[in-house]
């Protein structure tokens, strides 16, 4: 690769501005990051079951979301007023969660297949992704990604994108579109066109993609929009739900609202598979080791009927002595792990500090990002690895139209490839082609 082209990749500014953000978590959203919980002064998230549209009258409080499908009200008003209500509630948490960008935008000057970008794939590549298109890319099936939203003009997703479906779920005003680029870079990698000769191949481009957009513009993202993203999500019938989201570490029931949420996000995720949506998670990327991290929790992958992914990632690929020094099974160096709380791992990007700058980014996942930004960009992160899974899940899905949830879950743990240590690995590494084969 020319040096030319290699000075269109990544700047020295990009570079700091990675390492400053991210330190040893990596990825788009800092996705398992440690985060601070402001509360809401004005929204509730309430039990619903006892109160009557009189109640609510009454009281002054009004509704942001009517999620009575899991018995929950999302509501604004003052506490005083929510409390009159007399069932059990909790504030509505907002998290602010940084968007590093870790990327400059790229040309398409060396094209050796059809899709220009495959060989800086090589997530795609170690899952030999052409191969499973021979049994499937994922045709009538339909995956929601519950993000920053998706750019629906995006010459690589533009085929997918469902957007009479399509939703912003904040307050900010907008539609869909993509209000940073961490959700378009997820939706690249489920579902990025590979039949229009330009860009990069996601795994499964045949899917329907339905954005469900929860972070606002100003990047925040509330509890009370991504459940009612996770509802939505199965009433337009998704079969599979991405959350390359999440926060760490969290109070594991430490008091009554800690119960509440525990309750609440495991009463959404049953609801989600009991009506046949997968909900996928990221596993964070702290590093952390989720089986003796004490009285705290990693939300929302480790709620029950949740399948939690953690990330790995090469050393060296395309700069390596040997073009790789560290193969692509390699745990990443920020992923969170723990046996009990990991299905299986996925590519994600993986990262060496001591890497060149000129050649450090090519462990990261190559993939769109909006058209307006440049349209491509390397990030690593388990954000970037529970995609992977839950495009595989909806080619799974794809080829077995009559299995549940569950089975399509029991699919992807039995066919992962038994490698590694099982706390970093669950059940074993993404196996798409030995799934779709199942």
């Amino acid at each position: 690769m020319s040096t030319e082209f290699m000075n269109h990749v990544v700047s020295q500014q990009t570079r700091r501005s990675f390492l400053k953000i991210s330190g040893t978590a990596l990825g788009g959203i800092a996705v398992g990051t440690t985060v601070t919980a402001a509360e809401s002064t004005e929204r509730f998230i309430v039990k619903s079951k006892n109160v009557s549209a009189a109640d609510l009258d009454a009281s002054g409080v009004e509704v942001v979301h009517d999620l009575s499908a899991i018995d929950r009200l999302v509501v604004s008003g003052n506490e005083s007023d929510v409390e009159s209500l007399g069932g059990g509630y909790a504030p509505d948490t907002v998290y602010s969660l940084d968007l590093p960008i870790t990327q400059s935008p790229i040309t398409q000057d060396e094209s050796a297949t059809d899709e220009p970008f495959y060989p800086l794939q090589w997530d795609k590549q170690e899952q030999n992704i052409p191969e499973a298109h021979k049994v499937t890319r994922g045709e009538g099936t339909r995956v929601s990604v519950i993000d920053t939203g998706i750019d629906p003009t995006h010459p690589d997703l533009a085929h997918a994108v469902n957007t009479e479906l399509s939703r912003n779920f904040t307050s900010d005003g907008g539609d869909f579109t993509d209000s940073g680029y961490h959700g378009t870079h997820v939706s690249g990698i489920v579902a990025a066109n590979d039949q229009n000769e330009t860009g990069v191949v996601g795994s499964a481009p045949g899917t329907d993609l339905v954005a469900c957009r929860v972070f606002g513009a100003e990047g925040g993202a509330s509890w009370g929009d991504i459940l009612t993203a996770l509802v939505y999500s199965v009433e337009v019938g998704a079969d599979v739900a991405n959350l390359s989201l999440g926060a760490y570490p969290v109070p594991r029931n430490e008091d009554n609202f800690g119960q509440f949420y525990g309750g609440t996000l495991n009463r959404t995720m049953a609801y989600a598979r009991r009506n046949g949506t997968l909900v996928v998670a990221a596993a964070g990327n702290d590093a952390a080791d989720l089986q003796h991290d004490g009285n705290v929790i990693s939300v929302p992958n480790e709620a029950s009927n949740v399948m939690s992914i953690s990330a790995t990632g090469p050393i060296g690929f395309n700069w390596g002595d040997d073009g790789l020094e560290e193969p692509t099974t390699t745990p990443a160096l920020y992923t969170n792990y723990g046996t009990n709380a990991i299905d299986i791992s996925a590519p994600g990007g993986n990262y060496d500090p001591n890497a060149p700058d000129d050649v450090y980014f090519y462990d990261l996942v190559y993939n769109t990002i909006p058209s307006w930004m440049g349209g491509y960009a390397w990030l690593a992160g388990t954000s970037m690895a529970a995609p992977q899974v839950a495009a595989a899940a909806a080619m799974i899905k794809s080829v077995n139209p009559n299995y549940n949830a569950n089975q399509v879950r029991k699919t992807l743990r039995n066919t992962a490839d038994r490698v590694g240590d099982k706390e970093y690995h669950g059940k074993g590494h993404l196996n798409t082609n030995a799934a779709v084969r199942e």
